[in-house]
């Protein structure tokens, strides 16, 4: 609900999130990026917020030390963030884009549908563009044209 996401955003829940994200057990750590991801879906001021709180990093460090779980919820909320240009640089400065490109290939179902998802909207921004077809991500995109889920391909 949209008016629950600002209301939960002016209590001050995202920095504390955000700090689950590196504190919190690795079950804490796969709800917060959702949760996180849940409150930048159409929300622009949520998606600015929880960048500025600093969730970028973190959430990029999951899609390599995570959980299956928390790399497909981590590669969802970085998807959700870079709808937002400026985080779009940010996302790729973090270094998101190699992960990414890994979890196409290496990850669950749901982790690769999320991380084609990141990157279609960190293409959005033509230096990425360039990095991510540097990363290898073409072939790995083009097979999930044929082996990815309906939201997937």
């Amino acid at each position: 609900n949209a008016d629950n996401k600002v209301a939960i955003a002016k209590a001050g829940a995202i920095s504390p999130l955000v700090e689950l994200l590196t504190t919190g057990t690795a079950v804490a750590k796969e709800k917060t990026a959702v949760a996180l991801s849940n409150l930048a879906v159409q929300n622009a001021d949520n998606k600015v917020a929880i960048a500025k709180a600093g969730a970028i990093p973190p959430l990029v460090d999951l899609l390599t030390s995570g959980t299956d779980v928390a790399k497909e919820n981590a590669a969802g909320a970085l998807w959700n963030l870079a709808f937002n240009s400026d985080n779009r640089v940010a996302i790729a400065k973090a270094g998101a884009i190699p992960p990414l490109v890994e979890l196409l290939t290496c990850g669950t179902a749901g982790a690769k549908e999320q991380a084609a998802g990141a990157l279609w909207n960190l293409a959005r921004n033509s230096d990425n563009q360039v990095a991510i077809a540097k990363a290898g991500a073409i072939p790995p995109l083009v097979d999930l044209l044929t082996s990815g889920t309906a939201i997937g391909r």
